[in-house]
């Protein structure tokens, strides 16, 4: 008869996980590894790019867990780590480019919750978009980064993070705009 190890919270996993329990670093990787890979997909329009990210994401997690202090929630510390990696991974395959412009970027007109589209559908409108802009869209818009701390991580200047905000807004806008005069005949979103 083989005997399950149960643990009783996620303190518990992580602790056993950072020992080294491969029991309770899988069942760490099973929670988080969906999430983490939507975190990893929006930065790398490739599936499988972003499955190597959130792998190798994943690695630097059980390998820093005694790091992990138990300050904010884990979840979010594991999705910093993805954030980080998924930039890593456009810097190395040399994706990801800025153009430093040095004026204030006034603030585009995109919503999406004006939009019919599902999530799948805004997914595919962001990819289309230049490696920068969605990087910095993505941070801005989805994960909640201020430009400061954006770019700081992406070691490039606030005013190149807001142009490159303004321009995948402008971006996407234009985008809607096209979708919805070949689906329904019209420019008005």
């Amino acid at each position: 008869m083989k005997v399950i190890t149960f643990f009783n919270s996620e303190k518990q996993l992580i602790k056993k996980a950072a020992q080294g329990n491969r029991e309770a670093q899988r069942k760490l990787y099973d929670t988080h590894a969906p999430k983490m890979l939507g975190v990893c997909r929006r930065y790398l329009n490739d599936v499988m790019q972003a499955e190597e990210a959130m792998c190798n994401g994943f690695l630097k997690v059980f390998k820093n867990l005694d790091r992990f202090r138990d300050e904010g929630s884990f979840e979010g510390w594991v999705r910093r780590i993805m954030v980080n990696e998924s930039i890593s991974y456009l810097r190395k395959e040399q994706k990801i480019t800025f153009t430093d412009y040095e004026h204030q970027a006034d603030d585009a007109t995109y919503n999406p919750v004006d939009s019919e589209l599902d999530a799948e559908e805004i997914q595919l409108l962001i990819d289309q978009l230049p490696e920068g802009y969605r990087a910095v869209f993505v941070m801005y818009a989805v994960e909640g980064y201020k430009h400061q701390e954006i770019a700081k991580m992406l070691d490039i200047s606030e005013n190149t993070s807001k142009s490159q905000l303004f321009k995948a807004r402008k971006l996407l806008q234009q985008k809607l705009n096209e979708l919805n005069t070949y689906q329904y005949g019209t420019d008005k979103v």
